[in-house]
């Protein structure tokens, strides 16, 4: 496979002239399960080829197996752990080598470790922000530099509720969503004079093995994907935790603290 472009960590050189393509392109970091896997089917479905990432490997072809039927490529894996971070921009533009084009990234990637309330355990905390946030800087900084310069593009960060309000259970989950927040919205201010979008997406509980509760993974695609068609800026999902998290962030701050959810 040729190489686009001599590519460094602190200075990438990205192209950004694709030959036209029929169908658009995107990449989702995250994408082999839950809210990731949810998006890249509605992304399929709505005629996008895709370059998926995620650290299980079988999880993932599993899902490119289902999205490559009656001998369309429509997704491509690639095996991938969010906190190499060195690799990513060689894999970066070895994606882009392989789409030619890239109109949308997502980032869904990210981790909860279990935490108890009474423990303090750093690895854990380092961990969450690695995910959640540094792997985030370092894909959606790759994406954002070659959007800048071609004056198009769609960035997709999937943040939490729980970045709203510093709470009892998981201090570290808070803060890497907190800050990733914050970033996304510095990238919003520096590419909308671009035309770039950048869109924060503010999951409330979504079903999981541990949390049967939650909304399907599939209504929380459809939200991101019609906010995406409208390049919107922030969405919660459903869209009922915006009013749930306006009431919480105004709770007084001697009255949150006493509270243990």
């Amino acid at each position: 496979m040729s190489q686009i472009g001599a590519i460094v960590p602190d200075s990438p050189q990205i192209p950004i002239e694709f030959p036209l393509t029929p169908k658009p392109r995107a990449v989702v970091i995250g994408a082999s399960s839950g809210i990731g896997a949810a998006v890249s089917r509605r992304l399929a479905k709505e005629g996008y080829v895709l370059a998926l990432l995620a650290r299980r490997e079988g999880r993932l072809q599993a899902l490119c197996d289902e999205l490559n039927q009656n001998d369309e490529v429509n997704a491509i894996a690639y095996p991938h752990n969010a906190t190499d971070f060195v690799a990513i921009p060689a894999l970066f533009q070895e994606i882009l080598q392989d789409l030619q084009r890239l109109d949308i990234i997502v980032f869904v990637a990210g981790v909860m470790p279990l935490v108890d309330v009474t423990e303090f355990n750093f690895d854990k905390e380092r961990l969450m922000i690695e995910v959640n946030l540094l792997g985030a800087m370092a894909w959606l900084g790759q994406a954002a530099t070659l959007f800048q310069r071609m004056g198009a593009g769609q960035i997709v960060g999937i943040s939490s509720v729980a970045g709203d309000r510093g709470r009892v259970p998981n201090p570290g989950y808070n803060t890497s969503k907190a800050a990733l927040d914050t970033y996304l919205e510095a990238l919003r201010n520096r590419l909308t004079r671009h035309g770039v979008n950048v869109l924060t997406v503010k999951p409330g509980f979504v079903e999981t093995a541990l949390s049967p509760k939650g909304i399907p993974p599939e209504k929380a695609a459809a939200d991101i994907w019609r906010a995406m068609k409208r390049r919107r800026q922030l969405i919660y999902t459903p869209f009922f935790w915006r009013y749930i998290m306006l009431i919480i962030k105004y709770i007084p701050s001697f009255i949150f603290r006493r509270l243990s959810f």
